[in-house]
């Protein structure tokens, strides 16, 4: 393999940089405490980390909803402290990913506060996507279609003369309104925006939305209005996935090329991309398009060992086929986290654990490249219980339903101690965490996962050094093996094999006396329940 080629199998960290780690005392992470943080996550063994939006931002989707798409929110820091933590970063290994959001930006950035001033029809109008009414008086939207977040995609502004006007596209929220990149001056502005952050040293981008920014350009009617909303995800065809990005995509792999010829540092483009098949995912990582994008279906996969199977046959078929690698993922900050996604209360509370471990050590195992949330190293279960008040999704602000909120994976992690902040915050005794931290992170704190060699952390730092020292794993191809009912296995090589018991029978070792990594005590010759394993043939 071609070592240049640096993400193809690379481990990604994401750092929500708003509850990684603290370092003023206000109770937010900040770009500071990722800095301070950096030696734990080289120990860990992650080849970059990819931080989440740090922009100014009046917060309405805590970030995603950006006002000022070059420069550092003052709450995170500012361009000086950035630009050390890049340093600091190159100086440990470590690669920096920003994520970077085209598809909408914040109703209080400049462009669109200028669009609300202007005219109907104007070119301030014509860089989002603006539209008059339907119905006799234009008091009913343009379309039917729905915003992602709740309630319908389109709002209605009110025109400099205090009438009623025209409506504006945003689906996801209000505050979060949708450009339209069939106008020059937005992929003009964002050609800018990726130069700015690639001039300060960053190694690439974590693209948000990455099937949206084109529409339909006739906005018609959905036969499913409903079905963004319904399924929390970009299932609208005439919304998202539009032939158009494509173009996007390849323009920006040009400006990275760019910058690669300049010194032979290659930057990296990662979308998230949710489509319907792999086959349409394949598309997203052409030779000259993104060099990777999300693979969704893994993470969306029951616990059950055939359909675990059917999705990673699909995306070594489908997107592998490209020449590009899969990019695989258990978790993100929108997701439940895995612990509790595996659980099963009537089975106990272990269960879940359980699965967790051996779902990283499978991911660890399978070709191409591989994304952590943070966190995830920690065993850390979603917070389930926070109170209404506290709650900040704009899901639950919308809809009033705490269904598939994200809070409870976003809640700061705890470092150290036995209450909170668990050393999450440097400010006084008093100080309290942006979420409040549940008691019981007094068992996952950093400090005792470090001490604790049977811990989930060591399970990914075992599995991230075997991942560099052996030649089979990363990039290549997998070989199926013929198993018993409810047992996944697979071989990278010719001497290692990785097998996990999606049920409760012992699974014998294909080797027998081979060294075994396993999550947790095991006998030399079995697994136990849902457990994941690497043999390695040492002869």
């Amino acid at each position: 393999m071609n070592r240049h080629h640096w993400w193809r199998d690379a481990v990604i960290y994401q750092v929500y940089v708003r509850s990684f780690l603290d370092s003023t005392g206000d109770g937010i992470g900040d770009l500071a405490g990722v800095r301070a943080g950096l030696p734990y996550l080289r120990k860990l063994g992650v080849d970059g980390i990819w931080l989440s939006p740090f922009y100014p931002s009046p917060q309405h989707d805590h970030g995603y909803d950006v006002a000022d798409y070059r420069d550092v929110d003052p709450v995170y820091g500012d361009l000086d402290e950035f630009d050390r933590l890049v340093v600091s970063a190159h100086r440990l290994g470590i690669r920096v990913l920003l994520d970077i959001v085209p598809n909408h930006c914040s109703s209080e950035h400049p462009w669109f506060r200028e669009a609300l001033a202007a005219a109907p029809g104007s070119p301030e109008r014509a860089r989002f996507h603006f539209a008059d009414g339907s119905g006799p008086d234009g008091g009913e939207p343009p379309n039917n279609w729905h915003a992602m977040f709740g309630g319908p995609a389109w709002t209605r502004v009110t025109e400099a003369d205090g009438r009623p006007g025209q409506w504006y596209l945003h689906m996801f929220t209000p505050e979060q309104p949708d450009w339209n990149w069939r106008n020059l001056e937005v992929a003009g502005e964002f050609d800018r925006v990726l130069r700015f952050w690639l001039d300060r040293g960053v190694d690439g981008f974590r693209i948000d939305v990455a099937a949206g920014l084109f529409k339909h350009p006739g906005l018609p009617d959905s036969p499913d209005p409903e079905a963004d909303a319904r399924t929390r995800d970009s299932v609208n065809p005439l919304a998202w996935n539009q032939p158009e990005v494509h173009d996007v995509w390849r323009h920006w792999r040009a400006v990275c090329e760019e910058y690669t010829a300049r010194d032979g540092r290659e930057r990296l483009l990662v979308g998230e991309v949710s489509v319907p098949s792999a086959r349409e995912h394949a598309k997203y990582v052409r030779p000259d398009e993104l060099h990777q994008a999300f693979f969704f279906d893994l993470l969306g996969a029951p616990w059950d060992a055939d359909a675990f199977r059917k999705v990673i046959s699909e995306a070594m078929q489908d997107i592998a086929g490209t020449g590009s690698t899969v990019t695989w993922v258990l978790n993100n900050h929108d997701q439940v986290r895995t612990v509790t996604r595996y659980g099963e209360p009537a089975e106990g509370s272990g269960l879940g654990a359980a699965r967790a471990r051996a779902a990283a050590l499978l991911m660890l195992a399978l070709p191409g490249a591989a994304y952590i949330y943070q966190g995830e190293e920690l065993g850390l279960p979603e917070v389930v219980d926070l109170p209404d008040d506290v709650l900040t999704d704009p899901i639950f602000r919308r809809t009033g339903s705490r269904a598939r909120i994200r809070d409870g994976c976003r809640v700061p992690l705890p470092w150290s101690g036995q209450a909170s902040p668990f050393g999450f915050t440097s400010g006084d005794e008093g100080a309290k965490p942006w979420l409040p931290q549940p008691d019981y992170f007094a068992e996952y704190a950093t400090h005792r996962a470090l001490a604790d060699t049977r811990s989930s952390w060591h399970l990914y730092r075992d599995g991230l050094q075997l991942r560099s020292a052996l030649h089979q794993l990363g990039e290549g191809t997998l070989r199926w093996l013929d198993t018993q009912p409810g047992v996944l296995a697979f071989a990278r090589g010719d001497d290692l094999v990785c097998a996990v018991n999606f049920g409760t029978a012992p699974v014998p070792a294909p080797v027998p006396g081979t060294p075994l990594l396993a999550s947790g005590p095991c006998p030399p010759g079995e697994l136990p329940g849902s457990t994941a394993a690497w043999w390695i043939d040492g002869s």
